[in-house]
């Protein structure tokens, strides 16, 4: 049996930053599904539990959504986004990708309500930014697997 670290199955963990707290999302380890994990608070304490979720879920990757305008453009959010990849950087040893994450947050609320939840739970805005980050780093996985083989 080969344990070369090549053959360990690996994740990909989404981000969707937030100046109050940041959505968590894992692909699973074949990378074709995204699923909201958690969110984080957005305190000094943050990159100490990134950084246990990257260890326990094995991830290799890290995509964090990117605000651009509705024309494409880098919004007011993107200078403190970039900010924050700087300091993702510097925590962690994976590399980081951003990924365009408009409209996330509006399909995040709009795929709770076809879910069935109850008005009270629609307004966790956590449950919405775990949900974006799930959006998020679903269409990276479908448009990086569309690179890839085709």
């Amino acid at each position: 049996m080969n344990d070369s670290k090549s053959d360990v199955l690996t994740r990909v963990l989404g981000l969707d930053y937030g100046s109050v707290r940041i959505g968590v999302a894992l692909s699973d380890p074949l990378k074709i599904i995204a699923q909201g994990y958690t969110t984080i608070d957005n305190t000094s304490r943050f990159f100490e539990q990134l950084v246990k979720i990257i260890a326990e879920k094995n991830v290799t990757l890290i995509v964090v959504g990117l605000p651009l305008t509705l024309k494409g453009e880098r919004g007011i959010k993107s200078d403190e986004v970039d900010d924050f990849i700087v300091k993702l950087k510097m925590n962690t040893p994976l590399d980081v990708v951003q990924w365009d994450e408009r409209f996330t947050s509006k399909s995040a609320q709009q795929s709770i309500i076809a879910m069935g939840t109850k008005k009270m739970k629609r307004r966790d805005k956590g449950k919405i930014d775990e949900v974006a980050a799930a959006i998020m780093l679903q269409g990276f996985l479908d448009q990086t697997k569309r690179s890839l083989c085709c």
